[in-house]
């Protein structure tokens, strides 16, 4: 498991106001980038390598991913 410790969160500028359904992620940590629920925030965390997170964010705004 990664450290992440002084991991600064954030949400996507596209979430809603109201809270709902939002990740906040943390991609200021050397290596490594992390992913968890807004709604908890003190609970689990996914960690994945930069490259993959940023595979994952490409395919997502070419709507190359289906439900």
């Amino acid at each position: 498991m990664s450290d992440l410790t002084g991991a600064r969160w954030r949400t996507s500028t596209r979430s809603g106001t109201n809270g709902g359904e939002c990740v906040e992620v943390a991609d200021n940590l050397p290596g490594v980038v992390g992913v968890r629920d807004s709604k908890d925030p003190t609970g689990p965390a996914l960690t994945v390598r930069p490259a993959a997170w940023s595979a994952f964010v490409t395919d997502v705004k070419a709507a190359r991913l289906t439900r």
